[in-house]
């Protein structure tokens, strides 16, 4: 079964795979949430990363990379208590250090456009250099979430029509 056929009508599945999942992101603090998000899934599912996800938004100051980029031990230490999130000290740290590198990188979706077009094997190289807590699964997850890796969608689920007009990055040729 795929992510178009158990998503619609849930109430946590249902409005990511509907308004979100494929479709692209240029916001900076929306790619890092999303970046965020799929390093916490890794062992667990996506389901409890959506029902957290609003815990996660205030946890990590809105995702906004300038502030998570100066967390501090005892804000780190904060979040390893904080019921609403995944406390996994590897994932907070990875939070942190991600939004640093972020910060040197410059814009986030400026970067991934500089990138782009890549295939999936050269993307998840790329994330390894460059970001901590980035394999395979994380990476290729990231990148379909946001349009830049096809299949996202069935292209007979009705969402797909919808994708397809934003004009995800995986249609567009460098």
């Amino acid at each position: 079964m795929s992510y178009c056929d158990i998503a619609p009508g849930d109430p946590y599945h249902g409005p990511y795979h509907d308004n979100e999942y494929g479709f692209p992101v240029d916001d900076d603090n929306a790619l890092f949430e999303r970046l965020v998000l799929e390093i916490n899934q890794a062992g667990l599912s996506w389901l409890t990363i959506l029902k957290k996800r609003d815990a996660f938004h205030e946890a990590f100051s809105g995702f906004e990379i300038e502030r998570v980029a100066r967390f501090t031990e005892a804000r780190k230490a904060k979040l390893m208590s904080n019921p609403g999130i995944i406390r996994n000290r590897l994932k907070i740290e990875a939070a942190v250090e991600n939004a640093k590198r972020l910060r040197k990188l410059g814009s986030f979706a400026e970067w991934l456009d500089a990138h782009h077009p890549r295939s999936g094997d050269e993307w998840v190289k790329l994330f390894k250099k460059t970001f901590v807590f980035t394999g395979g699964e994380i990476t290729t997850s990231f990148l379909l979430s946001i349009g830049y890796l096809p299949g996202a969608h069935d292209e007979t689920c009705p969402v797909y029509a919808r994708v397809l007009r934003a004009k995800p990055r995986f249609i567009i040729s460098a």
